[in-house]
């Protein structure tokens, strides 16, 4: 993927956690970074990193920071999905509307920035699409039912889709991370 202008990265939930720490690693590896939160106004971000509101949950927030970024620097190399939520608790104390919420963020999230950044990819010829999953996408765990639920969707999809884009150059990769000490819960 060696370019001649540096490559960019767009990273999702990039204020705060794995997000960060990711965005941080990708500038210190010369990467352009967009890192994106809902709110990032009182922010400040790390040294090599441009902050951009991005709200997965929207199709409009997510399309409107997709032209910024493509406009600014005219490609996306790689995109980072990373925004999502936790849910701990016995299944049946969610509501279906509780549901709906975190499969919002953490399954509809990535398939939505995605859609918004992979025709670009394809256009390019080139590209990695790293989707942020869990062990527990695989592992199930008592009292996480929703939560992993959400990363085994992830999973399949994102398997299902590096089949689809390869012929492009586009790759489709998952990190499955194990337990990390940052904020959980949404």
């Amino acid at each position: 993927m060696m370019t001649a202008t540096p490559q960019v990265a767009l990273v999702t939930g990039a204020t705060s956690g794995i997000g960060k720490a990711t965005a941080m690693a990708l500038a210190a590896a010369g990467f352009q970074v967009i890192g994106t939160g809902r709110n990032t106004a009182q922010l400040t971000a790390p040294a090599g990193v441009t902050y951009l509101n991005l709200d997965v949950t929207s199709d409009e927030s997510v399309a409107s920071a997709v032209k910024q970024v493509i406009d600014r620097f005219g490609h996306i190399d790689v995109l980072v999905n990373n925004a999502g939520v936790g849910t701990t608790g016995a299944a049946e104390e969610f509501s279906i509307t509780q549901t709906q919420d975190i499969f919002d963020i953490n399954v509809y999230g990535v398939m939505r920035t995605t859609k918004a950044v992979l025709p670009h990819m394809r256009v390019q010829g080139r590209g990695r699409i790293i989707n942020v999953s869990s062990l527990s996408g695989f592992v199930p765990s008592p009292f996480m039912a929703l939560y992993v639920s959400t990363k085994h969707a992830v999973e399949g999809y994102s398997q299902s889709l590096d089949h689809e884009v390869r012929d492009y150059g586009v790759r489709v990769l998952l990190v499955e991370p194990g337990p990390i000490n940052t904020p959980f819960a949404g």
